[in-house]
């Protein structure tokens, strides 16, 4: 019964935002691209930028896809999200 309530009552933490994934709300001004937002990081490799980069910040909801239903579209771009925005503001007071 106490470790019932010690279980249940343990606080979710989240896992830490890597550098990589929390470079990219930061770089991302409106809308853009993913080749932009790899020039803007100075990355050239599509596959790592894609793995340590874009997909973490998707699933960290700090970044999100303009057209979410189309993930694969030509025309695909990336915004912050407000979680992304509040996450670049904390981190810039230090």
């Amino acid at each position: 019964m106490i470790l019932d309530t010690v279980t249940i009552s343990a606080p979710q933490v989240s896992p830490p935002v890597t550098p990589q994934v929390g470079a990219l709300p930061a770089a991302i001004d409106g809308e853009m691209s993913r080749e932009s937002l790899q020039a803007a990081l100075g990355l050239s490799d599509r596959k790592s930028f894609r793995e340590r980069y874009l997909k973490p910040a998707l699933a960290d909801g700090l970044i999100e896809m303009t057209i979410p239903d189309k993930p694969n579209s030509r025309s695909q771009k990336y915004r912050p999200t407000d979680k992304g925005r509040q996450w670049q503001v904390q981190q810039s007071r230090g």
